[in-house]
This record gives C-alpha cells, sequence and structure tokens, in this order.
C-alpha cells in the first residue's frame, strides 16, 4: 500500500488558497481508482514547522503532497504557533527529506515558485515535482486531479505527471509549463517497465527564466537594444545584488520587461512605515482591479510575502531583506505585465511599484 501525505498550510498573513478543495479532488480521484484499496490518504492541516517533521515520522509516507505558499529559494510557507507565515528554508527541507530517502518514493510541491525546494529534495528523493513560477488555484488543482488520477490507474510517476499537466492544458489554462519534474530510478515505480529507466528525466524546460539557484546562469544578452552586452545572471525576476548592475529582459504576455537592479547606500536606514504603507496601497489597488481572479491572487500573496519580510526589519538596511522584497515586487510586476486589460489600475499599481523600488533600492524599467 502507498501511504500519501498531504501537507498543508495556508498562513493567516497570506493570500486565501483553496486548500480544502485540492485535497477534496485529490480524494476523489483516488476514490475512482480500480485499486484504491492500494492507497491511504493521510491529511494535515494549517502545518507548522514541528508538524512537519512529526507527520513524516509518525506516517511513513510513500508520497508527500505539499500544497500552499512558496517562496522561491528563501523556502515554503509554513505556519507558526499563531497561525502566521514561517518560512522553512530550502536547506532545512532538503536535510529533512535525506533523512527518508529510503521510504519516501516522491514528493510533490504544490506551490508558487517551488522548483528551488524541488532541485534540493531531488537530491535525496528520485521524483519530485516543483513549480517554475506562480501557479493559480485552478492550475495547481486540476494539476494534483490530474496526477492522482493517472496514480490511481497504477502509471508510473513521469507519466502522472504528464497527465497533471495535460489536464491543466484541456482546461484552456496557460500553466501547463509550470509545473517541472525532477526524475531519476534508482528504483522501479509499481508499473514500470526496464525500457523506461533514465538517469535524468529533463521534463517541461521552458524559456521561462529559472527561480534563483546556487549558480547563477551567465548568459550574454542585448541589454535595451544597445549594442553593448553584458554578462547577467538570470534569476527570478532579475533580481540580483552586487556591485553591478543586472538587467532580465523576457517576453511575457504582450510586452518585454526589463528590469534594471542597483543596490542602495550602505548604511542607510530602511524606510520601513513607508515601504509597508505603500504595499498596503499596492495590494489594494489591485485587490479592486478588474482581473483574472488567479492572477489577482498571485499578485497579492506576492505582496503579502513583501509585507511580512518587511515588518521583520528594525534597524539598518538588510540585503537579504532587500533580495527578498525586490523578488516579491518583480514577480508582482511580471503578473501585471502578463495581464491583458487592467485598466486605470495599471498606471497607478505600477506608479507605486516604481516607488517601492526607488526607496528599497532598485530601478524597474
Amino acid at each position: 500500500m502507498k501511504k500519501i501525505l498531504i501537507l498543508s498550510a495556508n498562513p493567516k498573513d497570506t493570500n486565501k488558497l483553496r486548500l480544502d478543495e485540492e485535497v477534496r479532488e485529490i480524494q476523489a480521484a483516488l476514490k475512482r481508482a480500480n485499486n484504491r484499496e492500494q492507497f491511504e490518504i493521510v491529511t494535515e492541516w494549517a502545518v507548522r514547522v514541528d508538524d512537519l517533521r512529526r507527520a513524516l515520522l509518525d506516517h511513513e509516507p510513500t508520497i508527500v503532497h505539499f500544497c500552499g505558499h512558496g517562496s522561491g529559494s528563501t523556502g515554503l510557507a509554513l505556519e507558526n504557533n499563531f497561525g502566521q507565515m514561517q518560512l522553512v528554508t530550502t536547506e532545512s527541507l532538503a536535510k529533512l527529506f535525506k533523512l527518508f530517502k529510503n521510504t519516501v518514493e516522491c514528493v510533490l510541491l504544490n506551490a508558487c515558485y517551488s522548483q528551488a525546494q524541488a532541485e534540493a529534495i531531488y537530491q535525496h528523493i528520485d521524483y519530485v515535482i516543483g513549480m517554475n513560477r506562480a501557479i493559480g488555484d485552478r492550475a495547481a488543482i486540476e494539476f494534483a486531479v490530474g496526477f492522482y488520477d493517472a496514480l490511481g490507474a497504477g502509471r508510473t510517476y513521469e507519466d502522472c505527471f504528464e497527465v497533471g499537466c495535460t489536464s491543466v492544458d484541456l482546461e484552456g489554462i496557460p500553466e501547463s509549463e509550470t509545473p517541472v519534474l525532477k526524475a531519476r530510478t534508482k528504483f522501479a515505480h509499481q508499473h514500470k517497465s526496464s525500457d523506461q529507466q533514465k538517469t535524468e528525466l529533463k521534463t517541461n524546460q521552458t524559456n521561462t527564466l529559472p527561480i534563483e539557484s546556487p549558480t547563477p546562469i551567465k548568459e550574454k544578452t542585448n541589454i535595451m537594444n544597445d549594442s553593448t552586452t553584458q554578462n547577467i545572471d538570470k534569476r527570478s525576476g532579475g533580481i540580483y545584488f552586487g556591485d553591478s548592475a543586472t538587467v532580465q529582459g523576457d517576453l511575457v504576455g504582450r510586452d518585454k520587461i526589463v528590469t534594471t537592479i542597483t543596490t542602495t547606500t550602505s548604511g542607510e536606514i530602511f524606510p520601513k512605515d513607508e515601504i509597508l504603507q505603500l504595499l498596503a496601497e499596492l495590494k489594494t489597488s489591485i485587490k479592486e482591479a478588474s482581473i483574472d481572479e488567479d492572477e489577482k491572487d498571485i499578485a497579492t500573496g506576492q505582496i503579502a510575502a513583501a509585507i511580512s519580510e518587511t515588518k521583520k526589519v528594525d534597524v539598518k538596511n538588510s540585503q537579504e531583506t532587500q533580495e527578498k522584497i525586490s523578488k516579491y515586487l518583480a514577480d508582482t510586476k511580471t503578473i501585471l505585465d502578463r495581464v491583458k486589460d487592467i485598466g486605470e489600475i495599471g498606471s497607478k499599481a505600477f506608479s507605486i511599484l516604481t516607488k517601492l523600488a526607488k526607496l528599497i533600492g532598485i530601478t524597474m524599467i
């Protein structure tokens, strides 16, 4: 019997997700399966850091499914004892799953920007799925339903992944390339034949920019049609803090996004109150916008995460905090650029983004 451990977390200070619907759909998918007696589902809600460790120890699952918020390379969002967000770092997750490498076969991180964690966990677990960008509720649920429909039919993890992506595509949701599978065949899945085994499966590689990784990807790029080329670090949102400016150019939606980054002067006092006020205004303006609800949820979730990081600052400007907040803002800008018709909210939101960028020490073009 394969035991599936579903871990969900939706902290009070983050955007509300339809996690109950996702869990219900997973349960329904496996109830429909002909071999449903081969699966057991264990669900843990409002997961805290201690709950994560204890759940793995107590249940010894074969498959671990996390649904909630992701934060790129900074980690996954669990809850603290007050129900607020507590990030669990990528490194901590990798170390934790290393302890369960002999029992866990597959990990599915159904959370925005979770590819960084997937890459780390993949060092120890043979099948890991993460998301290479923000993913909306509808796409996340459809992917999960397709994945577990296929699992219930006795298909391989690779096939389950492909069915999940296809399910998103069939619903007309343009996010089928968001999930990414890392796989090796240290052992075979239940119905996996030997000719299917590969050393590494590279699936759904797209032209989108990778999430922040330990080793930056260097690439020669023309900047704003200038004949001069520079080495750049391609990272989530094009955010990178160093001695020189970094520029990202990526075709997303209808426009080309170019983000230029500079650093603030060392020792400047971090304008915490002003930044919090502008972030609150930005969140409100997007909530009131007439745009797709999934896009709105993702954007406001990024802003909520930026607010949480800003509240942690109390004395001097922190480069690490700058990086985190800047990434959330860049992700928000990417979403707004992708939306085709945002009406009056467009100029207002971008105006607020520009003010925030200036305060934090970055320039967005």
